[in-house]
C-alpha cells in the first residue's frame, strides 16, 4: 500500500473523531422515551402495550436487509468481497448511530432532548439504506475514509430534505419511493458523476465475479426479497393499512422475480440465465409498490406494477447504464438508476394515479386516514362527524385529489434537485487528495486496504489475462442494488 492510499493515519483519526463529536452530542442531547424509562413504571401497568413489541419485529428485519442483504449482494466482484461487505458493515453502523442523531433533532426533539426508542431506530435504518444505496454508484472506486464522508454528509441532507418534504409539502410515500428510493439514487449519481473514472469506461481486468461470489451475491437478495415486506409496513399505519402493504409487496415482488427470469433467458445470447438479472431485477417489484403500498390499488395493479418496474430495470441496466458512462459521464457501477431510479419513478406516477382515483365510496371514512391530507381542516363540521368514526382523526388540510396529485409531483422534483445537488458537493469532498482514493490500476481489488489470504490471487488473475494478447477482457458486470 502506497502512502497515498494508507488507512494507519487517516482511518483511525477520522473514526476516533467522529466517537468524541458522537460521544458529547448523545451526552447532552439523548435521553429515554416514554416506553424505555423506568420512572413512567410501564412494566407495572401495560407492558405488552409497550412499543417495543409494535417496533422491534420491523427493525430486526430491516437490519437483517442492511447488514446481511446489502452487504451479501454487494461482494458480487471476485476480488472485492472483503471490500464490498466489510464497508458496508463500517457505512451501515456508522450512519445508523449518525441518522439517530440527525433525525432526532428533526423529529423526536423536546423539552431539549433527542427522547430515543426503537422507532428511532427504525427510522434510522432507513436514512442508513439511502446511503448504502447511494454507496453502489461508487462500489469499487472508493476507499473506507471516502465512503464514512460520503455517510457523514449524505445524512444530514437526507434529514433536512425528508422533513422539508414531510413538513411544508406534505405527501403520502409510505414505502419511500420518493424520499429513499429516487433521493439515494440522484445523490449516488451526482457523487459517482464528481468521482468520473474515464479509463474505467471499457471496464476493468478485475471487474469481474466469480462462481462463489455470485452465489454470496444471490443470498443477499433472497434475504432483501423475504424482508421487504417489512421494509415498506414498517411505517403504514397498523391495521389494513400495514395488511395491504404486505400483500402489495409480496404480489410485486414475485411477479418481478418469475418476469426477471423470464426476460434473462429471452435476451441471453445463449438463452441461458444471467445471474446480474437474478440478483438484482427480480427485486424491482418491491420498489415500484412502494409510493402506493398501503393504498387500495388492488392486487391486480400491485402484480403488474411488479411487471412494469422489472421490464423497467432490466431493459435500463441493458442499455441506460452504458449510455450514462459513456454519454453523460455517470459511472453508476451498480446500476443504481435501474433499480431505484427508474422503478422510483414508476412507483411515484402510480401513487399519484392512486391519489386521483381514490374516493370515499372506495375506502370508506378511512381515507381521511391514509390520505391524512385531504382530512378536513380544524374547525370544519364534517372534521367532527369523521371523528366519531375515527376517533383520533387529526385535522388534514382540506386538498383536494387534484392538489395532493400536485404537491406529489412538486416532492419529486424537488427530491431529485436536493439529492443531485447533494450528490455533487459530497462527490467535489470525496475528490479531495488526502481521501485515500485508490487509483485506476488499485480498483475493485481488496488488496489495496485489507490483508487478504494466500488463496487471494488477483494479481496472478491480471498476469494471466494480459498474456493473452488482443484477447477479449474478462466480462464486467454492473448490477444493482
Amino acid at each position: 500500500m502506497s502512502a497515498s492510499t494508507s488507512l494507519k493515519v487517516r482511518l483511525p483519526t477520522f473514526v476516533f473523531v467522529l466517537e468524541i463529536v458522537m460521544i458529547a452530542l448523545y451526552a447532552v442531547f439523548v435521553t429515554y422515551d416514554d416506553n424505555s424509562n423506568a420512572k413512567l413504571q410501564n412494566n407495572e401497568t401495560k407492558p405488552m402495550e409497550n412499543s417495543m413489541y409494535r417496533d422491534y419485529p420491523y427493525f430486526a428485519d430491516v437490519q437483517v436487509m442492511i447488514f446481511l442483504g446489502f452487504g451479501c449482494l454487494l461482494a458480487f466482484f471476485r476480488f472485492y468481497g472483503f471490500s464490498g461487505m466489510v464497508f458496508n458493515f463500517l457505512m451501515a453502523t456508522f450512519a445508523i448511530q449518525w441518522a439517530i442523531l440527525i433525525q432526532g433533532f428533526f423529529q423526536f426533539y423536546h423539552d431539549g432532548k433527542i427522547h430515543l426508542g426503537v422507532i428511532n431506530l427504525l427510522n434510522a435504518e432507513f436514512a442508513c439504506a439511502v446511503v448504502l444505496i447511494s454507496f453502489g454508484a461508487v462500489l469499487g472506486k472508493t476507499g473506507p475514509v471516502q465512503l464514512l464522508v460520503m455517510a457523514l454528509l449524505e445524512i444530514p441532507l437526507f434529514a433536512v430534505t425528508e422533513w422539508a418534504v414531510l413538513k411544508y409539502i406534505r405527501i403520502n410515500d409510505a414505502g419511500g419511493s420518493i424520499l429513499i428510493h429516487l433521493y439515494a439514487c440522484y445523490f449516488g449519481l451526482g457523487a459517482t458523476f464528481v468521482l468520473y473514472r474515464p479509463n474505467l469506461n471499457d471496464g476493468h481486468p478485475k471487474e469481474t465475479t466469480s462462481y462463489n461470489s455470485d452465489i454470496l451475491s444471490v443470498m443477499g437478495t433472497l434475504f432483501l426479497w423475504v424482508f421487504w415486506p417489512s421494509f415498506n409496513s414498517a411505517l403504514t399505519f397498523k391495521g389494513d393499512d400495514q395488511h395491504r402493504a404486505v400483500l402489495h409487496t409480496f404480489l410485486g415482488l414475485s411477479s418481478s422475480t418469475i418476469t426477471a427470469f423470464a426476460l434473462s433467458a429471452m435476451f441471453n445470447k445463449r438463452g441461458k440465465l444471467t445471474m446480474a438479472d437474478i440478483q438484482n431485477v427480480t427485486l424491482a417489484g418491491g420498489v415500484t409498490v412502494g409510493a402506493s403500498v398501503d393504498m387500495m390499488i388492488s392486487p391486480v395493479a400491485a402484480y403488474a406494477l411488479g411487471i412494469m418496474g422489472c421490464t423497467a430495470c432490466f431493459f435500463g441496466y441493458r442499455f441506460l447504464t452504458p449510455f450514462l458512462a459513456q454519454r453523460l459521464r455517470i459511472q453508476d457501477q451498480c446500476g443504481i438508476h435501474n433499480l431505484h431510479g427508474l422503478t422510483g419513478l414508476i412507483s411515484s406516477t402510480a401513487g399519484i394515479c392512486a391519489i386521483l382515483l381514490a374516493t370515499e365510496e372506495t375506502y370508506g371514512p378511512s381515507m381521511y386516514q391514509i390520505f391524512s391530507h385531504r382530512a378536513p381542516p380544524e374547525g370544519d363540521p364534517k372534521l367532527l362527524e369523521l371523528q366519531q368514526l375515527i376517533p383520533g382523526l387529526k385535522p388534514g388540510l382540506g386538498r383536494t385529489a387534484q392538489e395532493q396529485a400536485l404537491f406529489q409531483v412538486a416532492a419529486i422534483f424537488a427530491t431529485i434537485a436536493a439529492a443531485a445537488v447533494g450528490g455533487v458537493l459530497t462527490g467535489f469532498v470525496m475528490k479531495l487528495p488526502f481521501m485515500a482514493s485508490p487509483s485506476d490500476e488499485s480498483c475493485f481489488d481488496d488488496q489495496l486496504f485489507f490483508d487478504v489470504p494466500s488463496d487471494f490471487d488477483s494479481a496472478e488473475f491480471l498476469r494471466a489475462v494480459e498474456t493473452f494478447d488482443g484477447a477479449e477482457k474478462p466480462e464486467t458486470l454492473n448490477t444493482q442494488i
